[in-house]
């Protein structure tokens, strides 16, 4: 039962994990350069394509919001990203679950923090799967090294609500 990672934007990146927490594949997001001005956009024929390919049953995907300081086109583009992402996941009925960047940070292992946060993810990365290093050895490998670890912490952060202790039966009155 594969479980896709996702990294929203046109930077990011799908991975394919097993339930096992084993990488299987991992691709950059596949963007064109057909936006307004010529910007990268997602392609949502291309995207659909490498989704449907993947026989996920879920997918866990980084949410995301518009950054402090961004203007209303980048704001918008990255909109436009994530409608594309829901849009296409829908369409091929792919259950999602959203997680917060802090907390699937948290869960792997990445240090708060902004400052060196893509090195160590690449680095975690790494440390998981070292037969496919060479997945992450770029620094532009960012993206990919962020959806492998998304769609982890999503599988403990999932297993983890499993795990949790059944309530005490109410004594009968």
């Amino acid at each position: 039962m594969p479980i896709a990672g996702i990294d929203i934007g046109v930077r990011g990146a799908i991975a394919l994990l097993s339930d096992d927490g084993e990488l299987q594949e991992v691709w950059d997001m596949p963007c064109l350069n057909d936006g307004p001005k010529a910007r990268r956009t997602i392609n949502a024929a291309l995207f659909a394509e490498l989704v449907y390919k993947t026989h996920a049953t879920r997918a866990f995907i980084e949410r995301v919001g518009p950054r402090p300081g961004e203007g209303a086109v980048g704001a918008f583009a990255f909109g436009d990203c994530n409608g594309v992402i829901r849009g296409v996941l829908a369409a091929v009925a792919i259950p999602v679950q959203y997680i917060m960047p802090a907390q699937w940070k948290r869960l792997v292992g990445i240090p708060p923090g902004k400052a060196g946060a893509k090195d160590a993810a690449r680095s975690e990365a790494i440390r998981r799967w070292p037969g496919k290093a060479g997945l992450f050895r770029l620094v532009q490998d960012h993206g990919k090294a962020e959806a492998a670890l998304i769609a982890v912490a999503g599988m403990l952060r999932e297993s983890s609500t499993l795990i949790r202790r059944p309530r005490e039966p109410k004594a009968a009155e």
